[in-house]
């Protein structure tokens, strides 16, 4: 299985995941939850995931370090400030948000999968390799940020 190991950019599983959801949104029962208030979580949710996002990039960007998952090996930072006090994987997190408020707007019960069979993948073929390249290329400075920071939330 190490074949998928930092193979498909999270982005594109985020977008293929959504893909899978609005098809099986088609198969069974609805949200009986009212229109307003499932417009509203999709709002919510989509305000926490881009704030997550782009609050990960930018401390990225302010650390001068590759964003590019497909290449972690080539960080030349370890980022622990801003969101990344309260997440080691701010963006990814913020896909699963995203990912909910889309379970949410669809309005079916089927697509809320979604979003842990993202959660299982990334974990499994992106997370997982992430964490062991920083831990061999940053040491005790990664553990010690792994002891204090959560992977999700």
């Amino acid at each position: 299985m190490r074949t998928l190991e930092l193979r498909v950019p999270p982005p594109i599983v985020a977008a293929l995941t959504a893909t899978a959801m609005w098809a099986i949104s088609q198969l069974g029962p609805t949200l009986s939850i009212a229109s307003s208030w499932r417009l509203a979580a999709v709002a919510a949710l989509v305000a926490l995931g881009i704030t997550c996002d782009l609050l990960g990039l930018l401390a990225f960007r302010r650390s001068r370090t590759t964003i590019n998952p497909m290449k972690p090996g080539k960080a030349s930072a370890l980022v622990t400030a801003g969101i990344y006090t309260l997440t080691r994987n701010p963006m990814y997190l913020g896909l699963v948000l995203l990912l909910c408020a889309w379970a949410f707007y669809l309005a079916a019960i089927w697509p809320f999968v979604g979003p842990v069979l993202f959660i299982a993948y990334i974990n499994r073929f992106q997370i997982g390799p992430e964490e062991r390249i920083m831990g061999a290329k940053f040491g005790g400075d990664y553990a010690d940020y792994v002891s204090r920071v959560r992977r999700w939330i």
